[in-house]
């Protein structure tokens, strides 16, 4: 029962440390802060995470777990290269939206001034991102399936850069742009720009 406690507890300050991310954009989250919005002092927010760094981890771990879960129903139930690309590029955009605060953490916005260990794990995410979009597109190359027109490192590149993109104008807008917006015209345009 102590344990389902400190679990509970552990995910309230990891869900209210999204919350002020979100609701203060541009302004930088201290200890104090967060635990005078969670309710307890600093001294029990230490007791739950050994630092700070350590509860943006939490947060970059969840996303981690959140997306390539995700990716993997996606790998699991399509087989056209197309269609993976596009419904991982819209769930990336999905998950931003729905998490105004993490998408700061891995914009990198939230992480300045913070340990640099954070922003190579931020780095490692989306170099996974990429790494397992040239798969699906060296994979449709093999059977013909979806030809690119550049190369394939050019191709996962520029589906990466549109998420990007979209992330860093919903936080430049103060959550005001989503990042779905537009998107099906979009990725229309992208479509034919990058296959043949």
């Amino acid at each position: 029962m102590n344990q389902t406690r400190k679990h509970n507890r552990k995910q309230q300050i990891l869900e209210i440390l999204a919350l002020q991310l979100e609701e203060n954009p541009g302004t930088r989250i201290t200890t104090a802060s967060l635990a005078k919005a969670v309710g307890v002092s600093e001294a029990a927010l230490y007791r739950h995470f050994a630092s700070k760094a350590k509860m943006f981890e939490a947060l970059i771990d969840f996303s981690e777990d959140s997306v390539f879960g995700l990716i993997n129903s996606i790998l699991a139930q399509e087989k056209d290269a197309i269609v993976r690309c596009e419904k991982i590029v819209q769930v990336l955009l999905g998950f931003s939206e729905r998490n105004p605060g993490i998408t700061r953490v891995l914009a990198g916005d939230a992480l300045v001034g913070e340990n640099e260990r954070l922003r190579v794990r931020v780095h490692q995410f989306f170099e996974r991102l990429e790494t397992q979009l040239k798969q699906i597109l060296r994979e449709a190359n093999l059977d013909d399936s979806a030809r690119l027109v550049g190369s394939i490192d050019s191709g996962a590149n520029q589906m990466l850069a549109l998420v990007e993109g979209k992330m860093s104008q919903f936080i430049r807008t103060s959550f005001d742009k989503k990042p779905t917006e537009h998107y099906q015209e979009q990725w229309q345009a992208l479509k034919r720009g990058l296959f043949r």
